[in-house]
This record gives structure tokens, C-alpha cells and sequence, in this order.
């Protein structure tokens, strides 16, 4: 049996389409998360104590990462047994998957890694089964 999984995803859900026996199963995968606000450092006021900014700066960064790290587990745990992967997104969360799933031992199964901006769960279906049924 030949499971197929293409995925659109950017860093608050993705939706994930698996290909199997004919049948076609959606998911989406939410983060929970809100948009991920980077601030340039030396942007305090003059004679003020940027440090304590920095501070919650830095943990804000590493809430931020682990959160992701949470949301990119689940969404592996999903496409593991998958034996090709279409990676598609309009940002950085698809090349962040797809090195997490080089780091995973997975890299063998990415199919292709698409730039798309937001699409609709319709075609996202269509450009899946576009991909793997040329």
C-alpha cells in the first residue's frame, strides 16, 4: 500500500492530505499559537535599560520555539509512515519541517518543497492530487 501525504503549512496550522488505497483523508493541525513578533535589539530609548527587555526578548524566543517544536512533532508523528511528502507553504515553517524531518531520517521521503501562498482546503486537495496522480 502507497500512502501519500501533501501538506500546506506555515506556523499557525497546517492541513495535511493523505493519498491511500484510492481514499483521500484531511486533517488540520492547529498550533495554538499567535504570530511570532521579533523585535531588532538596541531599539531602547537612550540611557535606559534595554537588558531586562532583552531578557523577556530571549524568552519569549524560546517559548516560541518550543511551542513550534511541539507542533512539528505532532505533525511528523502524522506523516511518518508516509512514503512520499509534498511540503508546500507560503514561509519559513515548510523548510523548518523539512529539515526536521532530514534530522528525523525522513528526508528520503520529501517529494518536492512548494512555495504557495494561503489556499483553501479544496485546493490544496487538488494540487496534492495533482502532484502525486500526474
Amino acid at each position: 500500500m502507497k500512502k501519500e501525504v501533501g501538506l500546506w503549512i506555515d506556523h499557525r496550522k497546517a492541513v495535511i492530505v493523505t493519498i491511500a488505497n484510492g481514499d483521500e483523508e484531511i486533517k488540520t493541525i492547529e498550533s495554538n499559537m499567535e504570530k511570532h513578533i521579533r523585535f531588532s535589539r538596541g531599539t531602547g530609548v537612550k540611557g535606559s535599560d534595554t537588558s531586562q527587555g532583552s531578557d523577556a526578548e530571549d524568552m519569549r524566543d524560546r517559548q516560541f520555539g518550543n511551542h513550534l517544536d511541539r507542533y512539528y512533532e505532532e505533525i511528523v508523528s502524522l506523516i511518518r509512515d508516509a512514503d512520499s511528502i509534498l511540503i508546500m507553504g507560503p514561509g519559513e515553517a515548510k523548510g523548518e519541517l523539512e529539515s526536521r524531518l532530514k534530522h528525523d531520517a525522513l528526508g528520503a521521503s520529501i517529494a518536492g518543497v512548494e512555495t504557495d501562498d494561503k489556499l483553501t482546503d479544496h485546493q490544496i486537495i487538488a494540487k496534492v492530487r495533482e502532484h502525486f496522480h500526474k
